[in-house]
């Protein structure tokens, strides 16, 4: 076979490419792959954290801050099943919804919900968790050893009542989004964030959980990271001795620092939790990890967020707070909310007045000073609602039926972006029946000179996310621009792709070495489009990136890279790159997604049985994801075994009778 060298790299003539990995190293990672899952044994620290002590252990020398935190959203958020923290009417109530009767009931300090199973038998379980304060409080049960289920009818804590999160969607036993389902399974999709040091420790090949937590509910040391060096640190300190602090610890025996200098670090922090993301860890991350290093952030796409980035589906408040210009100044969660108590350190427009006021705040000199507070800036009458600063710059948006959140992104209302891509706007959220027309109108009368007008990236989001063509030079400007923020340029990239050419490629290949770890991570996916020469020189350095998202990225990349040789230090990097992927997919085995992606290895490796093998586990856990069950008709059609692919496209269709999809390959079937 005819190669060429670039740089000490051998490559493969790309003629010869046909679209797959090299044999011995598709070979390799899916054998890797398989014997990282059947293990799915968590990633071992450089070195050996401090040991978790628990929150009362923090408690004698930190009063203030206990008291604070005590009976906040924090230390609420995952107790035990007793009387004193149960708020629902468990007096043999009964709550019907879609034909399904579900009874709460209580038998001395014991409490029950019985409701349809996972076979949709009617089954009684009693309560194993209570998550939650306020507005609502949810419950979740053991459905099978280790299996914690959240429950879809939780407590309506404001009204007193009990609800359904779902009023308009039927969900029966069965269907991956019933609340027996994978993707309401509290050790996978919820417990990391409700609890301190939890570990899903989840068996692919029994399908089953061994779980554990230091402590259940966001302690001290969910964020301060585990706190037995601390403790040492501390008995030194009171004995008049030296602390020697062991490596990669703050100076007084932390895993973090939250040094009043360092926005990012607490950013990050709060992050964790506070973001749409995907997990590369099997559990909760050591505090003070990198946030890229934990978690794959989602970009501002359809239908998470609307085209102008506001919050659309539930994506908390990282990826919105990333496209501010408070973000870009330098503030963090700590100026406006108490982190122990979790509150605001004031209440309504005092809250934003701290900083936006005629005195301002000397932590930002350049910020305007200016009274924003009066009829002269908000045109409303004064108290009213429409006079309040969240009404306008941070819309509400109600998730899990009555839990309203508020925007982070902190933007001026847009009406002539909802006139011309339909996104939404303060303006009309009261004002309705007048429409976008009248509330650009008024806005420009108000504020004639406003520099909040013109060219914004929501037109060209809004037409990707319509497949529109014809908007590459424009998502490549946003990509390159530096005023934008760096989750609006990494979606610009990610949009790009599937239209992206060699030449945008070359031209937005500089974006590799940018400083935000997003925009690498999606400037190393967008360069599948070049030519496997120019793709393998560009991405090989980002194989060593200090970020686990960017080499996961580049990992994933050179899985299909025409390769006979690499020298031994970016083989090196690359095997520890491909590990990472492996280990985060391990880690994520119980998830359907995460088995769409290992089917779709396998095919690129043409390994027929590993596909087959991981699409039908996907289906497995989610007996509705089309996508899967197509691929396996498709295969068994592929491999001859027209009766296979006949029986698994019945048993698809049973249980998904009138998807097109699946209609369409009836069709096609001989």
């Amino acid at each position: 076979m005819r190669s060429k060298a670039v740089k000490g790299v051998a490559m493969m003539d790309p003629a010869t490419r046909l679209g797959t990995a090299p044999l011995w190293l598709a070979c390799a990672w899916l054998a890797g792959a398989l014997a990282v899952a059947a293990q799915d044994q968590p990633e071992s620290p450089a070195v050996e954290p401090p040991a978790y002590v628990g929150t009362m252990a923090c408690a004698e020398c930190h009063t203030a801050e206990f008291e604070s935190w005590t009976g906040s959203h924090h230390d609420l958020a995952w107790t035990e099943p007793t009387a004193e923290n149960i708020l629902g009417d468990f007096d043999d109530v009964t709550f019907e919804h879609q034909g399904v009767t579900t009874t709460f009931s209580r038998e001395g300090d014991q409490f029950f919900i019985e409701s349809d199973g996972p076979d949709g038998a009617l089954t009684r379980w009693p309560v194993a968790g209570v998550i939650g304060i306020t507005p609502l409080q949810q419950y979740f049960v053991e459905t099978e050893p280790g299996r914690m289920q959240s429950f879809d009818i939780p407590w309506d804590v404001i009204e007193n009542r009990w609800y359904h999160m779902y009023p308009e969607e039927h969900l029966p036993a069965g269907d991956g989004f019933h609340w027996t389902g994978p993707y309401k399974n509290w050790n996978a999709r919820c417990a990391e964030c409700h609890a301190t040091d939890f570990q899903r420790n989840y068996d692919l090949q029994t399908g089953s959980y061994a779980s554990t937590a230091s402590e259940i509910g966001v302690g001290c040391e969910a964020c301060h990271g585990p706190g037995s060096a601390h403790l040492d640190w501390a008995a030194a300190v009171d004995a008049g001795t030296e602390f020697e602090v062991p490596p990669a610890l703050s100076p007084t025996g932390f895993t973090v620092d939250y040094a009043a200098s360092d926005a990012e670090t607490e950013m990050q922090q709060c992050a964790s939790c506070h973001s749409r993301r995907g997990t590369y860890l099997g559990g909760s991350p050591l505090p003070g990890t990198p946030f890229h290093d934990a978690y794959r952030l989602s970009t501002l796409r359809d239908p998470l967020y609307h085209a102008d980035g506001q919050i659309r589906d539930e994506v908390y408040a990282y990826g919105s707070f990333l496209q501010s210009k408070m973000y870009a100044a330098g503030v963090q969660c700590s100026d406006c909310h108490d982190v122990h108590s979790a509150t605001h350190y004031n209440e309504g427009n005092d809250v934003c007045a701290t900083c936006h006021s005629p005195a301002g705040n000397s932590d930002f000199p350049t910020l305007k000073l200016a009274e924003y507070d009066s009829p002269e800036h908000h045109f409303h009458p004064e108290d009213s609602e429409g006079a309040q600063c969240v009404s306008c710059h941070m819309i509400e948006r109600v998730y899990m039926g009555v839990d309203g959140r508020h925007d982070h992104s902190f933007r001026v209302p847009r009406p002539d972006l909802t006139i011309a891509v339909g996104t939404p706007n303060a303006c009309t959220d009261c004002h309705a029946e007048e429409g976008p027309y009248w509330a650009q109108e008024e806005l420009d009368k108000r504020f004639p000179n406003s520099a909040y007008r013109g060219d914004h990236f929501a037109l060209a989001f809004d037409a990707a996310f319509k497949g529109e063509a014809g908007m590459g030079d424009t998502l490549v400007s946003i990509a390159l621009s530096p005023s934008m923020p760096g989750i609006v340029r990494a979606t610009a990239l990610e949009l790009l792709a599937p239209q992206a050419t060699p030449e945008q490629a070359e031209q937005l290949a500089l974006l590799l070495e940018d400083a935000d770890p997003m925009v690498r991570t999606h400037a190393v996916s967008l360069q599948r489009v070049a030519a496997p020469t120019d793709m393998v020189v560009r991405i090989l350095p980002r194989l060593s990136d200090e970020s686990r998202s960017v080499r996961i990225a580049a990992a994933r990349e050179m899985l299909a890279a025409p390769i006979a040789h690499l020298p031994d230090a970016n083989a090196r990097a690359l095997a520890g790159a491909m590990g990472e992927w492996q280990s985060s997919l391990a880690n994520t085995a119980d998830f359907p997604e995460t088995q769409l992606v290992l089917g779709g290895i396998a095919l690129t490796t043409r390994n027929l049985e590993g596909a087959i093998s991981a699409f039908g586990e996907a289906t497995r856990l989610d007996p509705q994801l089309v996508a899967a069950w197509s691929m396996l008709v498709r295969l068994r059609a592929a491999s001859g075994d027209e009766d296979g692919a006949r029986e698994v496209l019945t048993e698809a269709l049973s249980l998904n009778p009138e998807d097109p999809t699946l209609l369409g390959l009836e069709a096609q079937l001989p």
